[in-house]
């Protein structure tokens, strides 16, 4: 297992799951609050990947530039900021335009169907 991870099972989870997971998944809101595309939280699940490895470098005696460690490391946080944005951007969407979009479920929203109007 450790081969995987690069470090034992406990900071991995501890550091990259909880700590980390909660900063990419805040920073994938953070992208889809100023309206950019689902490829900048990606990009940003990546940045903080570089720091999630360097703490398991500085405090657990991982390796700082195992690349396997990072990939794995920089999909994991890249899936909680791709989650973060989805979320933010479906409430986004019904919440600032009520009259054209309703969410149907935490990651998705449709148009509004068009209210008929009886005719005579």
């Amino acid at each position: 297992m450790a081969e995987i991870f690069d470090t034992t099972l406990g900071p991995f989870i501890g550091l990259t799951l909880v700590l980390f997971g909660l900063c990419s998944f805040l920073a994938g809101q953070a992208v889809a609050e100023t309206w950019r595309p689902a490829w900048v939280a990606v990009a940003a699940g990546f940045g903080v990947a570089i720091f999630d490895r360097f703490l398991h470098w500085g405090l657990f005696s991982g390796h700082l530039w195992s690349l396997q460690g990072y990939v794995l490391n920089g999909i994991i946080l890249s899936a909680y900021a791709l989650v973060g944005h989805r979320l933010t951007l479906a409430a986004k969407m019904a919440r600032q335009y009520p009259w054209l979009y309703e969410q149907t479920g935490p990651f998705t929203w449709r148009d509004r169907a068009p209210e008929k109007t009886k005719v005579g």
